[in-house]
């Protein structure tokens, strides 16, 4: 492919074309962002002059957006540095309504601004709040988890949360409602030991209701499961009239999974299978089905053998 060679005196000429067409954009850009322009910030509330003798709640978000006219740097710079970091709100209104109209605080919160920015629009305009009586209530977290574990891995033991309570604010209508409050989604994968970490509890829905603490710390015990057997004596259940029954077999053969850390630890007498002969005087069954009452915490069911037992009945 054949080259295009330039003469020195033509090298000279492209060099200054594109020094001059770079003194140009940087000519264009800087007199328009000299020039004003409107965009939005958002900016946290900061209340100040509370009413005296007063409960009351904010009913929106502790933000708010700020449309403010200023120069195109200023613009450019906006997600950078926001200036004030919070916006002063004045609440000396509140002693005779329950609102706030932002807008007779334009002038208030333009002094807060440096000179050269000007808030020409505020969302939301109104600021609403409840004066409702207001209770505290402790009520018990949840954890809300999505946990993948490798094959034979699983949770050994109970799951704690330090706090294990939170204290919710707000209306005693509202507060009636809750028994107890779930934290975010604990997303984990592949899971073979114990973890340990901090997660957020899920936002309030409802403006007018709070929370504390917002962040608790959280263990889970996880083990490996292997698979156990165990023979269990069945119990019978209502046997009110007959001196003898007998069944066929008397007991159950349980195969179920557990962690190894328990695998010693857990014996038949963790157990407990009955049948119900109501089963054969009201519903006429053949078979008495084996019902497991009582049965291991983290342990899995794997099979009953057998699952409907044979009986004798000597009156």
């Amino acid at each position: 492919m054949p080259f295009i060679k330039f003469s020195k005196v033509e090298r000279r000429r492209i060099s200054l074309f594109f020094v001059c067409l770079l003194f140009a954009v940087g000519a264009w850009m800087f007199f328009a962002l000299s020039n004003r322009y409107v965009y939005q910030v958002q900016t946290l509330v900061h209340y100040v002059n509370f009413p005296d003798n007063k409960a009351f709640h904010s009913l929106q978000s502790d933000t708010i957006d700020l449309q403010i006219e200023g120069t195109g740097w200023q613009l450019l710079f906006s997600k950078l540095r926001i200036n004030p970091q919070s916006v002063n709100i004045d609440l000396e209104k509140l002693e005779k309504q329950t609102y706030i109209n932002l807008s007779d605080q334009l002038s208030y919160i333009n002094k807060q601004f440096e000179s050269a920015q000007k808030v020409v629009n505020i969302h939301p305009d109104i600021l609403y709040f409840d004066f409702s009586s207001r209770a505290v209530k402790k009520i018990p977290i949840r954890l809300n988890y999505d946990i993948r574990f490798e094959n034979h891995y699983g949770i050994s033991d109970t799951i704690q949360i330090y706090p294990s309570y939170v204290t919710v604010t707000g209306p005693v209508n509202e507060l009636k409602k809750l028994d107890y409050w779930y934290t975010d989604t604990l997303k984990l994968k592949n899971i073979t030991s114990n973890y340990n970490g901090k997660i957020s509890l899920q936002r309030p829905v409802k403006a007018n209701i709070s929370i504390y603490p917002k962040l608790v710390d959280l263990k889970l015990m996880v083990d490996e499961y292997t698979e156990k057997v165990v023979d269990v004596p069945i119990v019978l259940l209502n046997n009110n009239e007959f001196k003898n029954v007998k069944l066929l077999p008397d007991k159950v053969e349980i195969t179920f999974l557990t962690t190894l850390s328990n695998y010693s630890k857990i014996d038949r007498r963790n157990f407990e299978a009955s049948v119900d002969l109501n089963n054969w005087k009201s519903k006429g069954y053949k078979q008495l089905p084996v019902v497991i009452s009582k049965f291991p915490e983290f342990c899995e069911l794997v099979k009953i053998e057998p699952q409907n037992i044979d009986f004798i009945i000597q009156k």
